[in-house]
């Protein structure tokens, strides 16, 4: 199974290990990430859990998330099918990345990568991925890794005491390989 795969922009993506346990934490001390975050990631401890989760679903075949990082190693996000279901042939597909990274088309080119390497590698044919309504930037990176629009869900998501309607996004093996940036 490929573990490393190359993305737009010059961008590798490769499967996270524990010397990333700084870059995690790095990640999620900003607030647009942590809050959405459904483990807390804010001690040297919590990002090791973190890296161990994800390791624990790539070996049981439930989940696999990569490091979207630069050519010279530069941890820039994250971009991971999850929710892998053979059976049915589906996955969820979620993304993120660092702050100095955003607007860079670093989530569209990982969320690209690795929509690709499921329908391929794992032979799903069904991905999806859904995002708060007020969030317009990743619903263009969806847009641009081929997601068409599905519906609202209304008021999905809860952080603090705000509730959030979610879009979402599917994209099948059937639809056009790729969409232009």
């Amino acid at each position: 199974m490929t573990e490393r795969l190359e993305a737009d922009g010059g961008l590798i993506l490769r499967p996270w290990d524990a010397d990333d346990v700084d870059a995690v934490l790095a990640a999620f001390t900003d607030e647009d990430l942590w809050r959405q975050s459904v483990e807390s990631v804010d001690t040297p401890d919590a990002a090791a859990a973190w890296l161990t989760a994800r390791a624990r679903h790539w070996e049981a075949g439930s989940g696999y998330a990569w490091a979207i990082t630069s050519r010279a190693g530069v941890v820039l996000g994250n971009a991971e099918v999850t929710s892998v279901d053979h059976r049915h042939g589906t996955g969820w597909v979620s993304y993120w990345t660092t702050r100095p990274a955003r607007g860079r088309g670093v989530a569209t080119a990982g969320c690209r990568a690795v929509s690709e390497w499921a329908l391929r590698e794992l032979g799903l044919f069904r991905l999806e991925l859904g995002h708060r309504v007020n969030n317009p930037a990743s619903c263009r990176v969806a847009l641009r890794a081929g997601y068409r629009p599905e519906g609202v869900q209304r008021k999905k998501l809860r952080y603090g005491e705000a509730r959030y309607d979610v879009e979402m996004h599917a994209r099948l093996a059937t639809d056009r390989r790729r969409l232009s940036s």
